[in-house]
Formats: C-alpha cells, sequence, structure tokens
C-alpha cells in the first residue's frame, strides 16, 4: 500500500493504525522485560505473569480498536446523557464493594477476578461529553456566563471526580486535556490565562496541604539529596538514563529493574527503555508518538463536524499530555507522580481504552472532508 492510497478520502488512516500497532507491540516486548524480575520473584517463578496479562489486553484492545473504527462517531452525540451517567457510574463504582485499595489509594474496581481503573475510563467519557458540549454551545463560548462558566464547571467536575480518587495527576492531565479542547474551540484567551491562573492556584493549595505532595515537590528540587525517600524512584530513573547513553545496554539487559526502580513495568516504563536502547532507541518510539499527534491534528483539521473536530482534537490532547507527562517525570523535568505512558505501559484499562480511541479517531478518519 503506497502513501497516496494511506491519504485517500474516506478511507481509514492507515498511518495511524500502523503506529499504534507497532507501539503496542514495542509495549509486549518492553513490558516482558521489565516485568520479568516483579513476576519471577514475586509470583512464584512466573516471569512471563505480566507478559501475559499486557498480551491479553492488547488482543482485546486490537478488537476494540477494530469495533470502534466502524462505529459511527456520530453516535457518541446522540448518546451524551448515558456517556455523562457512565461518568458518574464509573466514579460512584470505586465506593462500593467492589472498590479495592492499592499503593494507598483506592482507584480500582474489581469484578470477576479483574481489575479496572475507573478514572481511564472517565477520561475518554469526559472528552466525549466536552465534544458535544462544545459543539452545542460554540456560538457563546467566547461570553463569560454562557460559554467560560458552564465549561470551567464541567473542567472542575470531570478533574475533580478524578481527584477525589486520590489521582491528582490524572486529574492534572484531564484538566489539561479538556483545556486544550476549550481552547482550540474558540476560547477567550483572557477566559483561558484564568483558568491557567485557577488550575495553578488549586495545585499549589493542594501540595500544600498534603504533606506527601509538599515532599515530592522538595525532592524533586533536589532529588540526590533524599535519594533514600521521596527521591529514589527519579534518581534511580536518572541512572536508568545516564548507563544507557547513545546505545543502550542493550534490550533485555537493564539493571535498575531489578528492584531499584519500583513499578518499572507501568510509571516508570520510559527509563528503562533509555537504558536499555539508549537515546537513539528512547527518540525514535518518542518520534512514533509525535506521529500518532500529527495524524489526530490531520484528523481533526478534516472533520466532517465541529463534533468530530473536538473529540479528535480531545483524544489526540490526551495522549499528548498524558505522554509528556510520564516522560518529564522519568527525566526528572518535573515533580515525580505515578502516570502510565499510553500504548506502552503495563495496564489492561488503560491499553484497552486508548486503543478503543485510537479506533474512534480512525472512525472520524474515514467520514473526513
Amino acid at each position: 500500500m503506497t502513501v497516496m492510497e494511506m491519504e485517500n478520502k474516506n478511507s481509514m488512516d492507515w498511518i495511524l493504525f500502523l503506529t499504534t500497532l507497532i507501539l503496542v507491540l514495542f509495549g509486549f516486548i518492553m513490558v516482558y522485560s521489565a516485568s520479568y524480575p516483579e513476576g519471577y520473584y514475586n509470583f512464584n517463578g512466573d516471569g512471563f505473569f505480566f507478559f501475559r496479562k499486557q498480551v491479553t489486553a492488547g488482543v482485546a484492545g486490537i478488537a476494540t480498536l477494530v469495533l470502534a473504527s466502524f462505529i459511527d462517531y456520530r453516535i457518541y452525540r446522540a448518546l451524551n446523557k448515558l456517556i455523562f451517567l457512565i461518568t458518574i457510574v464509573a466514579t460512584l463504582s470505586l465506593f462500593t464493594a467492589y472498590g479495592t485499595e492499592a499503593y494507598g489509594a483506592q482507584r480500582w474496581i474489581s469484578i470477576g477476578g479483574l481489575n479496572i481503573q475507573p478514572s481511564d475510563i472517565i477520561k475518554v467519557t469526559a472528552v466525549m461529553f466536552m465534544a458535544y458540549f462544545l459543539e452545542k454551545h460554540n456560538s457563546k463560548i467566547k461570553t463569560f456566563i454562557s460559554g467560560y462558566i458552564p465549561v470551567f464547571l464541567l473542567i472542575l467536575f470531570f478533574s475533580g471526580i478524578i481527584f477525589i480518587q486520590n489521582d491528582l495527576s490524572t486529574s492534572f492531565v484531564m484538566a489539561m486535556t479538556l483545556g486544550v479542547m476549550f481552547f482550540c474551540a474558540g476560547a477567550n484567551l483572557f477566559h483561558i490565562l484564568l483558568t491557567i491562573a485557577g488550575g495553578i492556584a488549586s495545585i499549589a493549595y493542594l501540595i500544600i496541604n498534603e504533606p506527601y505532595r509538599t515532599l515530592r515537590i522538595i525532592s524533586f528540587l533536589d532529588p540526590f539529596k533524599y535519594k533514600s525517600s521521596y527521591g529514589w524512584q527519579v534518581v534511580q530513573s536518572i541512572y536508568a538514563l545516564g548507563t544507557g547513553g547513545l546505545f543502550g545496554m542493550g534490550l533485555g539487559q537493564s539493571r535498575q529493574k531489578f528492584f531499584y526502580i519500583p513499578l518499572a513495568y507501568n510509571d516508570f516504563i520510559f527509563s528503562i527503555i533509555g537504558e536499555e536502547l539508549g537515546f537513539v532507541g528512547a527518540f525514535i518510539v518518542m518520534a512514533f508518538y509525535i506521529v500518532i499527534i500529527w495524524r489526530g491534528l490531520r484528523i481533526a483539521i478534516n472533520a466532517k463536524d465541529q463534533f468530530g473536530a473536538f473529540l479528535a482534537i480531545g483524544i489526540t490532547s490526551l495522549i499528548a499530555i498524558q505522554t509528556l507527562v510520564h516522560i518529564a517525570v522519568v527525566t526528572s523535568s518535573m515533580p515525580p507522580t505515578g502516570i502510565v505512558l499510553p500504548f506502552i505501559s503495563a495496564g489492561g484499562t488503560s491499553l484497552l481504552i486508548f486503543m478503543g480511541a485510537v479506533g474512534i479517531l480512525l472512525n472520524i478518519s474515514k467520514k473526513s472532508i
């Protein structure tokens, strides 16, 4: 298939599809490499424990992607009330008998042996509902009372229901994603600056009033001073990236994954990529994400209607912002927080939801102008 054929109108964006598939397959390899010690020592010698779960989720994700690519994206506009209800139910489910706690936070529900993270579902339903709202009220979007206030309350609501799960990082990603959608809808620049100022003030308040968050900020400013406590993960990540050098130690040859970096197969998987494949390998991975962002923006520009454009912008922004936050944390460019790398990090719900979101992008691309 030539590039020209891939670019044909009313045809699925094959470049986006293939790029996503390559990242997912690469993720299988990296999850196996990064999680083998954890699986071997903590799951009765089963070094394939996390790898099997990731492949299972990946296969289900491919099926979800293909299915979503055939479902007319405009149905999500018609189902806006149901989507909003799903968001509420996903949040409330955490406070039922199905809610489970891990790593000091109640962010998962356990059903039939499956652990599901509702915040991953909420991220996509929030983008869908915001796309519907921005299209419906686009003529008033520059006004303060009818435009800014309702959008601000929606951003506050969606990021807030994630924050009550004790997940500030995902709440931040959610707020940023919806904020980008608001900006692209033609928002008044003053309103955007007002929102940013309010967001900074809110984050500062939440950090100051929670001792462990304050300690994370302090350790971020000088991680080596606190390398035996709050700076441990970041310092070990820096060691991993530094050891990798230009070309890396070789696939599977990471040392830091041997219990130096907690959750090396999840929140810090990019550091293992840098250690094993070096700067060149890490750069190539980032290039694949840039391709996904490029295709997503192209789909948004060529969308047939405003709803499709806003939905594509939202999904693309979600992938871009979460990727940037993950890489920024791993490289000590922002305070440490736990957030997965889309398509690559271990995590069934995240992989399934992100692949489904790409399927929606592919459907919008089929109906582009």
